[in-house]
């Protein structure tokens, strides 16, 4: 008869609720479907969760690295998690086995070694699997995340909301600036924030937080005013093309001036646009993730008049047309010799359907030394659809010229310089 297998320690991961912001990034990214959600809380299956760390790093917030030793037999449920809106307390672990000791039975102790080298051994501590890097480059500022949680969120006032997009197109895209009086509230560029809606949903619980990258540079929206500013497109219909108004979408896009939100962040440790003056930066978009390049684009702007940018910045844009392109008006007056703009129109009357990473391609012959330079950061924020494209057209500019693609994207994942933001 097989002896019982004791208790042992287990490091059980968990997502704290306090600080997850329901964004969905966690699942999306779980190789192995052991992170899902219900209505309240997402969590992790602990008898599918093999510690391989790949949702850790595209986590905005860091609600996802949590990590709590438990008693093997007293693991927390599925429906423990479902349950909680703050993380329990750290369990009564006997002494003796705080270090994941266990009774000196040797059948048993055996069987506690090999369940033991199923958990340790499988890639803790490894790099992201993703395309991109999970550090920011080795010269950005040092960023503030998570100052203000579900407990304490801030209020800010609307001191701007208009349209970005012609008036005459389906997108209606908005420039909305928040003030945050005399409440402090450090951003850099490409950073988030989330924002409560009111009301309840179907079940009677209040609406979670949605998150929107910050569009203005680290001094605000109006230099040496405590304000920043989002874009945001109203949502009308779900992912199969049915009537449904996004519930946050629609709610800030209606504010006026004056109206006050509720807000946590700011979060994001990675997507950090370098601090150094001869950076140059490529920057790969679609839509609303223009916010983050109009942030770096406007940080560079505002350097250049101090005399400190000297570097190259290089902008991919993909929309259907002009007049649905965020910002086309003043992205449009910017000095060609300080930006150099590529715009990629997939739905202009009378011309031929082009895709960011057609031009990406067609610029070979300009990427490729910007590619190749250490002092360059590329960035790629848009529709999630968007990254295996452009994944392709940077490695068919590397290849065309003879040099090992791979080396190089693991250089630059390595180096903090291939940033992906996508949904």
């Amino acid at each position: 008869m097989n002896a019982p297998i004791p208790s042992r320690v287990l490091n059980q991961h968990l997502i704290d609720p306090e600080i997850c912001i329901r964004c969905n990034t966690c699942e999306e990214t779980c190789p192995i479907d052991a992170i899902t959600h219900d209505a309240n809380n997402y969590v992790v299956d602990p008898g599918i969760c093999n510690h391989c760390m790949a949702c850790v790093p595209p986590c905005p917030t860091g609600a996802i690295d949590n990590w709590l030793k438990v008693l093997s037999d007293q693991a927390y449920s599925m429906q423990d998690q479902f349950g909680w809106d703050v993380l329990p307390a750290a369990q009564d672990i006997p002494d003796g086995m705080a270090g994941g000791e266990t009774p000196a039975d040797p059948q048993a102790e055996e069987a506690v070694q090999a369940d033991a080298l199923d958990e340790i051994s499988p890639l803790e501590g490894m790099p992201s699997t993703a395309a991109g890097s999970s550090i920011p480059p080795w010269s950005a500022a040092h960023p503030y995340v998570n100052l203000y949680t579900h407990k304490n969120p801030v209020t800010a006032t609307v001191v701007g909301n208009y349209r970005v997009t012609g008036d005459d197109t389906e997108s209606d895209i908005r420039h909305i600036v928040l003030d945050f009086g005399t409440t402090s509230f450090p951003v850099l560029e490409g950073q988030s924030i989330a924002i409560f809606p009111p009301g309840t949903d179907g079940a009677g619980r209040p609406h979670h937080a949605r998150q929107y990258s910050i569009a203005s540079p680290r001094d605000g929206e109006r230099p040496r005013y405590n304000n920043l500013s989002l874009t945001v497109k109203r949502v009308t219909t779900d992912y199969d093309g049915k009537d449904a108004a996004g519930v946050c979408s629609n709610y800030l896009c209606d504010l006026k001036k004056n109206d006050t939100v509720k807000i946590i962040g700011p979060f994001g440790n990675t997507f950090l646009m370098p601090n150094q003056a001869d950076a140059n930066i490529i920057m790969i978009c679609t839509g609303t993730g223009s916010a983050p390049m109009r942030a770096m684009t406007e940080r560079c702007r505002r350097l250049l008049k101090e005399d400190a940018f000297k570097g190259r910045l290089m902008l991919f844009f993909g929309a259907r047309t002009e007049r649905e392109l965020p910002y086309f008006g003043p992205l449009m007056n910017l000095p060609k010799d300080f930006i150099d703009i590529n715009l990629a129109l997939s739905r202009e009357q009378g011309r031929p359907k082009r895709y960011v990473q057609d031009l990406i391609r067609e610029r070979a012959a300009d990427v490729l030394p910007l590619l190749e330079s250490e002092s360059t950061c590329i960035y790629v924020c848009g529709l999630k659809g968007m990254e295996d494209g452009v994944l392709q057209a940077l490695e068919a500019v590397v290849s065309d010229a003879g040099r090992p693609w791979a080396e190089l994207h693991a250089q630059l994942k390595s180096q903090g310089r291939l940033h992906f933001e996508t949904y």
